[in-house]
């Protein structure tokens, strides 16, 4: 792995292939091993940044806050000093939150954007949403960063065959550092760049699992505000999609890349803002 330092805290990154470059962004807890069954397939054709957010895996965990607006920050510094440029950006659920944030705050650095099993805001609205946002931080505390991560892995690998990937994933959140799990968890809590979503004017791939957190329907609502914006959903999948379904996400995925590498060069321009 290599290595940046953004603002004194230590960013770790892997560059594999060659090609047009997509940064793939991981979810709340997780790093770059999240793409460990995309980035073999994408390396064939294209130059795969993976990262370690800050407070993730191998990269530092300064004390918080932390922000949306500061995971976007840190990899855009990222592709700008390593000349990667404008980039295919595929965000897993907090990585799509990342992946909103960098589209609309700094557009000249995205190439096409897919975002999986995320938003563009999460803002408790409801008693029901407030109480769940509460459950989830009483029980980080009571349960401490493995308990829950067990917790966490069973809700997304609920089945007998899905015990390898249900221990693994615990096994991978329960190794995370409190303090910056718990930092991490709150810079979700009440960010929302829904509001200049319709801004984007890349193409955006939206995909979910058919069995995720949130409805089909919500994303279908959300995406019918992004100008070049499609929802694909994938069969038998519940939250984490490039995990549980990676055949069906990786030609999703893939096809939704060779897409833009045939679009009119005109359309690549309004993309990255040029």
């Amino acid at each position: 792995m290599s290595h940046i330092y953004v603002d004194g805290c230590e960013i770790q990154y892997e560059v594999k292939g060659r090609g047009e470059v997509v940064l793939l962004l991981h979810g709340l807890g997780s790093s770059l091993l999240d793409w460990e069954m995309q980035v073999p397939a994408l390396a064939e054709r294209y130059t795969v940044v993976t990262v370690d957010l800050r407070g993730h895996g191998r990269s530092g965990k300064p004390a918080g806050p932390y922000r949306i607006a500061t995971f976007a920050a840190d990899v855009a510094e990222l592709l700008r000093r390593l000349a990667l440029g404008p980039a295919h950006v595929v965000g897993f659920s907090m990585g799509g939150m990342i992946g909103f944030q960098l589209a609309v705050d700094a557009p000249s650095l995205v190439r096409s954007l897919v975002v999986v099993n995320s938003a563009p805001a999460f803002v408790p609205r409801t008693w029901r949403e407030h109480l769940a946002v509460v459950q989830r931080l009483v029980a980080l505390r009571v349960l401490g960063v493995r308990g829950f991560a067990r917790k966490i892995a069973s809700m997304n690998f609920p089945r007998s065959d899905q015990a390898a990937l249900r221990q693994k994933l615990a096994a991978r959140l329960g190794q995370n550092d409190e303090a910056a799990y718990l930092a991490s968890t709150k810079a979700i809590l009440g960010w929302s760049v829904a509001e200049r979503i319709g801004t984007i004017r890349c193409p955006v791939l939206v995909v979910t699992g058919d069995q995720d957190y949130t409805p089909v329907a919500a994303k279908e609502a959300y995406a019918a505000r992004i100008p070049r914006a499609r929802v694909a959903v994938v069969e038998g999948s519940r939250h984490c999609t490039p995990i549980d379904q990676p055949e069906a996400f990786n030609r999703l995925l893939l096809e939704f890349l060779e897409e833009q590498a045939t679009a009119p060069a005109e359309h690549a321009e309004v993309c990255h803002g040029t």
